[in-house]
């Protein structure tokens, strides 16, 4: 079987397309309807302008409110918080699709952390849970030890085993805390149930990966969920995702087909990006469809970074036209550095810092550093003609 042959703008504005960055924005779904669209909403502790799962609905539907945000996720049992590409908000749906990973863990019998007393341990965070409803680590115990930062207690190693199994759902955060639950309490009934087995489990996230990317490779799409290379190969055939060839990729590739049904076309958002978000957070395919590469330097010694702490790529016109380090200084955002792939994206680059200005609550945008003079003066220029 010969297989469809597509260009790499062809792909690239497929990517966009199901990303949600190319055509009208699916406003009436709202926050909720991007954690279903995207199937995965990677959560992590860095907070500039916000939180990455904030900034993951408004790079995709502009300036929706933060708090709108939180109570999409986080309330009548939409979603529940599991391991898939990393620590990620999911649609509670995909519950079932999950009993792979929970079984795994199960058989592996830990995680990192050993408890002293498995049994006696996690007996007792359940019984309090049933006893008190949901409550955060530090509510049932504390989540340290008393020594070294990363030292978690006997408690918190329990909660977050029962996690891994099961055995506890975490529904929600309050205050940046996991708020652990029974899983009758925090699934809906349909959905509390592990009868569907490895094959079928990995066959829906390779379908779901393969719907949320639009078109990618075997390594993209098994990574979107962080499944292996063979989990993959034993379900592609039955996945329904279609086998093509892009122009430009040296590996081969398969598209959902609803991707392919009909030509990608509509207006580009123009926007910053989370370095978390799903459309750039595969590094190696952000380079291959955007030719832009990308990392992130938070955790890289201050006097070694390029781009700054957190930068976060441009998005205009669908295609990746620099990035920017923000920063919040009272009512300010202050670009600590700044840099284009050309000069004619300084009026998208302004225009990304002022609506990110605008959805945050400031006033100003003021630009510390730039890459050059140049670009500094553009997008000051295009600021103050806003």
């Amino acid at each position: 079987m010969t297989s469809l042959s597509l260009s790499a703008d062809e792909a690239r504005r497929i990517a966009l397309r199901a990303q949600g960055f190319l055509g009208a924005p699916d406003r009436r779904g709202g926050v909720r309807g991007v954690l279903r669209h995207l199937g995965a909403v990677q959560l992590d502790t860095i907070s500039v302008l916000a939180r990455s799962h904030e900034l993951i609905p408004y790079a995709r539907l502009g300036a929706v409110g933060r708090d709108t945000v939180e109570q999409a996720y986080w309330t009548e049992r939409h979603a529940f918080e599991y391991w898939s590409h990393a620590a990620c908000i999911l649609p509670i749906e995909e519950w079932p699709h999950f009993a792979f990973r929970r079984r795994a863990n199960r058989v592996r019998g830990h995680r990192w952390h050993v408890l002293r007393d498995k049994d006696l341990s996690t007996r007792a965070v359940l019984d309090r849970l049933k006893s008190d409803g949901p409550l955060t680590s530090t509510e049932l115990g504390g989540a340290k030890n008393g020594g070294e930062w990363f030292e978690w207690s006997e408690t918190k190693i329990a909660v977050e085993w029962l996690l891994d199994t099961g055995e506890v759902v975490c529904g929600r955060r309050r205050g940046w805390k996991r708020v652990y639950d029974l899983p009758e309490r925090a699934v809906p009934d349909a959905l509390l149930h592990d009868d569907l087995d490895d094959r079928e489990c990995v066959r829906r996230l390779v379908a779901l990966a393969g719907r949320s990317l639009g078109v990618g490779t075997r390594a993209d799409i098994a990574d979107y969920h962080r499944l292996k290379g063979e989990q993959f190969d034993a379900v592609v055939a039955d996945s329904g995702l279609v086998p093509v060839e892009v122009e430009g990729w040296s590996k081969p590739a398969w598209a959902d087909p609803s991707a392919l049904a009909t030509a990608p076309r509509g207006r580009h958002r123009t926007t910053l990006l989370s370095p978390f978000d799903s459309l750039v957070w595969d590094r190696p395919r952000t380079e291959r469809i955007f030719g832009f590469t990308h990392r992130l330097e938070a955790y890289v010694p201050k006097p070694k970074r390029i781009h700054g702490y957190f930068a976060m790529p441009l998005l205009a016109g669908g295609r990746l036209q620099g990035r920017v380090d923000p920063a919040r200084e009272g009512r300010t955002l202050v670009a600590r550095q700044l840099s284009l792939t050309s000069t004619k994206a300084a009026g998208p680059m302004a225009q990304a810092l002022r609506e990110a200005a605008e959805w945050v609550g400031c006033e100003d945008v003021r630009i510390d550093r730039a890459s050059s003079p140049a670009e500094a003066a553009a997008v000051a220029a295009e600021l103050a003609a806003l």
